[in-house]
């Protein structure tokens, strides 16, 4: 990253700290100061005497020095609850006010900046989690992630968009970082090039991507980051927040239009130059060695290399696991952490007896498909949440185990706390969104659920409500949903079984 760059977000450190002392006295409303934080990538939470500091880590990159920060920050800061995010980052939560800053600083030596993390900005840029060692990819996509990040950050402050711009690469294997419905998705092709859809998104008016491109070169990815955001600041809706993500211009453009404008300003943006990108993978040198089976073990596409598969329930980081990763991974060559958006960590590039290392240290985390399930931090932490997404999936987890079902008899499971999609409850095939449900004319904690999504690669469907249950009443829905998909599995009983499917659903509506 640049140096002057870096000198200027260490200036706005030292005013973001005036910012916090103002808020902390009360001389700056929330809603003032949540416009400056979140492009600090800050947010005070339902407790606003606390705060959550959103750690970039582009392309997911949980790099053995960025693991160490991590610890260190842990013990230096006293950190008690970390959160994985379906955008890739690491979130550090209950921070008092003077420690935002301090962690922000400390931060940016191990590479790790926070600038742009929330607010009207690109967000982190995110990558499929095994790219470089997943077989069946097309390329290694990670330098590209990395590349459009440092020009992001470079020009956030110079650009003011409607909202936030999410941008993933996928490196063709699987679409778990929904390349199909991002602002921006670069697919990986076997061609070494990449297909483009951009205007996409989750929520309210939620989109697929609208195809724009086939075959970008690599090395005009710049480019057409360029015109995205000369497309959105053109076109974009800044008169209504709720109006104002890069999928509404499918409305108001067309998606034709939208395709036509866009690429006239990718060609304008090649016209003027300068922004060529000469990158290559770096291939992974380490050799195999050993076997190894295991559910959570996964072969990479280097002979005798393994990536082991960590999932802590909820996406809840406990506070002693980077110190502990940390002691393992430090002596093991090319050994590095990915965090993927369904809140799993990938640790990659192991030998058969590291990844056996690797498993015994991560041994904490999820054990079926179910407890793999995905929920926001919620409402107990965050001020725009409606519900509590974590304490629903904790109870629901507790539920299913006392019922002793079988794994795969449920699917993975999104939640999200409120509307804005933080746990992607319509990528799944169920999702529960928070919201509240009238009982005897009287408001009651309820979720909406949705059935029938899906990321897989070429056939990305979003989910749709199928009703609102009441949020006690979950965790007894999903246990006898379970019971009745415990000999087929849920994919194929669900299926094939609608009406009982239905029917179960009823008595919870």
């Amino acid at each position: 990253m640049n140096e002057q760059w870096i000198q200027t977000f260490r200036t706005e450190i030292g005013d973001f700290k005036g910012t916090i002392s103002a808020f902390r006295q009360g001389d700056i409303d929330k809603k003032a100061y949540k416009g400056i934080s979140g492009g600090m990538g800050s947010y005070a939470q339902r407790d606003p005497s606390v705060h959550m500091l959103r750690l970039r880590m582009p392309g997911g990159r949980l790099t053995v020095e960025r693991l160490k920060f991590l610890a260190e920050t842990v013990e230096r800061h006293d950190v008690r609850r970390m959160k994985l995010t379906t955008c890739e980052t690491v979130q550090l939560h209950d921070l008092r006010g003077e420690q935002v800053p301090a962690i922000m600083e400390e931060a940016i030596g191990s590479n790790i900046l926070t600038r742009g993390g929330g607010g009207d900005n690109p967000r982190n840029v995110m990558c499929s989690p095994l790219s470089g060692v997943q077989p069946g990819e097309a390329f290694d996509v990670m330098p590209w992630a990395e590349a459009a990040t440092e020009y992001l950050l470079s020009i956030c402050r110079d650009i003011r968009m409607p909202r936030k711009l999410k941008v993933a690469f996928c490196n063709g294997a699987d679409d778990s970082v929904h390349s199909a419905f991002r602002d921006m998705g670069f697919l990986a092709r076997s061609d070494g090039a990449f297909a483009l859809r951009i205007a996409g998104g989750l929520g309210n008016n939620h989109r697929m991507g609208v195809l724009v491109d086939e075959a970008v070169p690599p090395r005009d990815v710049l480019y057409y980051l360029k015109a995205m955001i000369d497309t959105f600041c053109a076109h974009g809706n800044y008169q209504n927040r709720a109006r104002a993500r890069t999928r509404y211009m499918q409305e108001t453009l067309g998606p034709d239009g939208l395709k036509d404008v866009f690429l006239a300003n990718v060609a304008a943006a090649r016209a003027a130059g300068g922004l060529d990108l000469e990158i290559a993978p770096v291939p992974v040198e380490k050799a195999g060695e050993g076997q190894l089976t295991h559910a959570r073990a996964i072969p990479q596409k280097q002979p005798g290399l393994y990536a082991v598969e960590y999932h802590p329930i909820g996406g809840a980081l406990p506070p002693e696991k980077p110190a502990e990763l940390y002691a393992l991974l430090r002596d093991m060559p090319q050994a590095e952490c990915r965090i993927a958006p369904n809140e799993t960590i990938y640790i990659i590039n192991l030998t058969a007896a590291e990844a056996q290392k690797v498993l015994d240290a991560t041994a904490d985390g999820a054990e079926t498909v179910f407890e793999r399930s995905v929920a926001c931090i919620g409402a107990s932490i965050c001020q725009q949440g409606v519900r509590d997404s974590q304490g629903l999936l904790q109870a629901a987890v507790a539920a299913v185990r006392e019922a002793g079902l079988p794994d795969g008899a449920l699917p993975r499971v999104y939640i999200s706390g409120c509307p804005s999609s933080c746990g992607a409850h319509q990528v799944g095939a169920m999702g529960f969104q928070g919201c509240v449900k009238p009982v005897d004319g009287k408001p009651q904690p309820a979720f909406k659920l949705f059935l029938g999504g899906s990321d897989a690669l070429g056939a990305a469907r979003f989910g749709e409500p199928a009703a609102t249950v009441l949020e006690r009443d979950i965790p007894a829905l999903l246990v006898e949903l379970g019971r009745a998909a415990s000999a087929l599995g849920w994919e194929q009983w669900s299926a094939g079984h609608g009406d009982e499917l239905n029917a179960i659903i009823a008595k919870y509506a």
